[in-house]
């Protein structure tokens, strides 16, 4: 999934171009005024915050295995299947949003503001009551670029930095004459209570900042590491979509497709049968299907989902399709993109600390693009790459909970697994160890899966879905490989007793010219 590889990719070649739209950015909180005086507001509602994503009813459209003819399941006549709830907190929160039109002056959207309470871009219109109401002025026309923009394009500027001033340190320290060098480590000996407080205070204060910038996953109940905000996020995903939208513009299915129509219908079946869960029915989902022979799938925070052809030409049936349209969602709503690029800014912040030590204390260059080296990528194998398969452990997790409560056949997701498993076994190409990859390998997936279908099929029970029919797809995938292993075994005896069979014509017609001419040669003497 190309936007959970960090926020380096979300400005591809569209930063520059979207310069304009940046000075014309502005904010408001949820616009509603009572005059003309209010140029923005906050409104604070009152919500229910749901651990779990559970629910014990269900009244919703729901997958038959096999086709997509619906039916629905009433129990009580209310709407949800949420599978257990913990807890329910109540909690104020501010619902924000942002304005975009450029054609609007502010004069106009102050007039609009005053004519309609309510009103929420980018974003589902609801329906609150309002609880109070604060004036502020407005933001000036020109303002800064977010935070988390300006970081990534001066990130190799920070780099060169560090290097410049250890460079320099280095330079330094081998200009001073022995006597300095000498007071200087004398002096460091007496103020070495003095430095250790002073290290000890960073840590801690580094421990602050770590802490108090984590949050509790809703639906995990996992605490997890955010630094960006959801405005500055929200900006970046936009950045994505335009860049991926103009890199595919010429591959995608339209409408019109059977493809896209299939893909689409398995889509947002998913996404009404779990309406009940905040974090998707507050998103804005949309499907994009791209003609293309990669086997993938991504989605960016702000609900589109890319799906390649190549991945629908690997899946065998609808359930498995719904697995990994399941998956991708469960990457949104957990807000994995967000997590990971967290991670990533704190490493970065991290390794120029470390950066600038070694180009201090290395004593030739040469030395120090080595050390640079290992460090880079001692922090990619031993901290982004394992957490980015922690990431997908846990979509996996979430994805199958959910196509669960769209009455999927849960079975079938380890299936695509093994299939994936087999035929990259079939193809001879040399396996990458799972340490060096960015997913777990084909067979832990499977594995995973295999010890969560169970829990799965106890959430389809809860939610009222109607009883699996048919063979269990994990048995008739290992009938069929156990059959087509013994066929191609058949066909390779067969393959090879024909070519011994045709390397011993030559050696016997060999032979029969050796004896006849041996016989001519007698009965001529």
């Amino acid at each position: 999934m190309s936007f959970i590889y960090g926020l380096q990719s979300a400005t591809r070649n569209r930063i520059f171009f979207r310069f304009n739209l940046l000075t014309n950015w502005r904010k408001c909180n949820t616009v509603a005024a009572n005059s003309l005086n209010y140029h923005q507001v906050q409104i604070n509602h009152v919500v229910n915050k749901h651990r779990g994503l559970g629910v014990n009813q269900c009244d919703r459209l729901t997958s038959l295995p096999g086709n997509f003819h619906f039916c629905r399941t009433f129990n009580n006549k209310r709407t949800g299947c949420l599978l257990s709830i913990k807890t329910k907190e109540i909690w104020m929160i501010t619902r924000k949003c942002t304005a975009w039109n450029d054609s609007f002056s502010r004069q106009q959207l102050l007039k609009e503001i005053a004519v309609v309470p309510t009103l929420s871009l980018l974003g589902p219109q609801n329906c609150f009551p309002i609880r109070n109401i604060r004036t502020f002025h407005t933001s000036p026309q020109f303002q800064a670029a977010p935070v988390p923009l300006l970081l990534i394009i001066l990130k190799p500027v920070q780099k060169l930095l560090a290097i410049i001033i250890g460079r320099g340190i280095r330079k330094w320290w081998h200009a001073l004459p022995p006597n300095k060098k000498e007071l200087f480590k004398e002096s460091i000996k007496k103020n070495k209570w003095k430095l250790f407080l002073s290290l000890s205070g960073l840590g801690l204060l580094f421990m602050v900042f770590y802490f108090t910038h984590l949050e509790v996953s809703p639906i995990t109940g996992r605490s997890k590491l955010l630094l960006l905000g959801k405005e500055h996020f929200s900006l970046l995903s936009e950045l994505e979509y335009e860049a991926c939208m103009e890199e595919f513009k010429d591959y995608m299915l339209t409408e019109k497709d059977a493809r896209y129509l299939s893909t689409k219908k398995v889509f947002y079946h998913l996404i009404e049968c779990n309406k009940d869960i905040p974090e998707i029915s507050e998103i804005n989902w949309v499907i994009h299907v791209v003609e293309s022979p990669d086997i993938n799938a991504f989605v960016l925070p702000n609900g589109h989902v890319f799906v390649f052809t190549g991945l629908l030409n690997s899946v065998t049936d609808t359930h498995q399709l719904s697995f990994l349209l399941g998956h991708e969602i469960a990457h949104a709503i957990l807000g994995h993109a967000a997590e990971k690029a967290s991670l990533v800014h704190l490493l970065d912040l991290l390794g120029l600390i470390f950066l600038t030590m070694i180009w201090a204390i290395s004593p030739r260059d040469s030395l120090a693009l080595l050390g640079q080296w290992i460090q880079s990528k001692f922090q990619e194998y031993m901290f982004k790459r394992p957490y980015s398969r922690t990431l997908e452990a846990e979509a996996d997790k979430i994805g199958l909970q959910l196509v669960a409560k769209a009455c999927v056949d849960v079975r079938s997701s380890s299936v695509f697994w093994q299939q994936m498993e087999f035929i990259d076994g079939l193809s001879g190409s040399p396996k990458l160890p799972e340490w060096l990859s960015t997913h777990p390998s084909h067979g832990n997936r499977a594995e995973h899966l295999d010890r969560l279908i169970p829990e799965a099929l106890k959430i389809r029970e809860i939610c009222n879905c109607p009883p699996l029919s048919g063979p269990d797809p994990q048995l008739l995938f290992k009938l069929s490989m156990k059959h087509f292993l013994e066929e191609s075994k058949k066909e390779d005896l067969n393959i090879a007793f024909k070519k011994k069979k045709v390397d011993i014509h030559p050696i016997q017609k060999q032979k029969q010219i050796l004896l006849t001419h041996i016989v001519e040669k007698r009965t001529d003497s």
